[in-house]
């Protein structure tokens, strides 16, 4: 925590509150405790008061969360398929192509193939920036590791 004698915002007392919350429930706390700490969290005015509320308790431990080995043995061949953004680009290219193969059944004939304007930039532009890498969670890539591309 910052300096003690400086002022706590509102976020603060709520993180404060949080802590208090597991550690009564993983039993550190006894209900009364945990109401009589509480209140004084939402009346703490400084760092200070805030840091004597969790003094005596243990910091929260924070473990790796596990990732299953269906999740870990799936990863593979498409892997780079399943980025939000081409979740995106292929739902709105199911869209335009069902409005295009609706409207040419509705006419009985085959109307020019628009969709090829939504479809085709915005995947180049998705396939550019997967090919060059130029993506956020690839920075948090080691650099010894190697980068697979599909």
């Amino acid at each position: 925590m910052p300096e003690p004698h400086l002022r706590a915002a509102d976020t603060d007392r709520t993180a404060v509150a949080t802590v208090l919350g597991e550690h009564m429930a993983a039993g550190r706390l006894t209900v009364a405790e945990y109401e009589e700490r509480l209140g004084r969290a939402y009346a703490a005015k400084t760092y200070g008061e805030l840091a004597e509320l969790t003094a005596d308790l243990p910091a929260p431990e924070r473990s790796p969360v596990p990732v299953p080995e269906a999740a870990v043995a799936s990863r593979g061949r498409w892997e780079w398929m399943r980025d939000e953004d081409w979740r995106a680009w292929a739902s709105t290219s199911l869209i335009v192509l069902a409005i295009w193969a609706i409207t040419s059944l509705a006419t009985w004939e085959l109307l020019y193939f628009w969709p090829v304007w939504v479809i085709g930039p915005w995947g180049a532009v998705l396939l550019a920036g997967r090919l060059t890498g130029d993506r956020e969670d690839d920075e948090d890539q080691d650099d010894d590791e190697p980068r697979r591309l599909g």
